[in-house]
């Protein structure tokens, strides 16, 4: 059995040379400047810009791109406009959607909302770290993390959820909070970093 070593210099015997868009989907490094993935950004810019375009006339028809931009979508989805994302293809979204002005989420990991949840003015969702080795980071090395989020969120304006982060039900976030770790069901969060100001009933 051979060894396949792969750009970020990782392998093992009889494993097959992954592309970096493969790595990124599996959870594993991967360099951000292949072209694959180049091209896939710009698809997804394109379109993106297309959607923030059409909203000031055309809303409906917006969502209608949007909705093929992600993954899944559910029942009574709108985001309004100026909206921005990596690739689209990472993001889920359930029933009762609804993301204010300015919400971000870079999708190089996958992002997954249940029902009801609600996002203020200018959220941010990360679900990618650059290299800490400065070697790596150097050549474009960078590394996904999931975030997962439960149903019946309300996030309030400029929240920042990092990667490696899970969410259970019923959560609030106060605004300007920035979530670095999981929580469980039922609390109210807030802060920086984000901690439990109470616990809801």
């Amino acid at each position: 059995m051979s060894l396949v070593v792969n750009k970020n210099g990782t392998g093992g015997k009889g494993s097959m040379a992954m592309t970096e868009k493969q790595k990124m989907l599996a959870g594993k490094k991967y360099l951000n400047t292949d072209k694959e993935l180049s091209e896939d950004r710009w698809k997804t810019r394109k379109r993106i810009n297309e959607f923030n375009d059409l909203s000031k006339e055309a809303p409906d028809e917006a969502m209608k791109i949007l909705s093929n931009v992600f993954q899944k979508t559910g029942k009574n989805f709108e985001v309004m406009a100026p909206f921005q994302c990596d690739y689209g293809y990472g993001i889920t979204v359930g029933n009762n959607f609804f993301a204010n002005y300015g919400c971000t989420f870079i999708d190089v990991a996958s992002i997954t909302f249940g029902d009801n949840c609600l996002l203020g003015p200018n959220c941010q969702i990360y679900t990618v770290d650059h290299a800490f080795n400065v070697e790596e980071r150097n050549r474009g090395i960078e590394i996904p993390g999931k975030v997962t989020i439960g149903d019946n969120l309300w996030a309030g304006g400029s929240v920042v959820i990092t990667p490696n982060v899970t969410l259970g039900n019923n959560v609030i976030i106060a605004a300007g909070a920035v979530v670095t770790k999981s929580f469980g069901d039922n609390v109210l969060i807030g802060g920086n970093p984000a901690h439990v100001i109470k616990e809801l009933k």
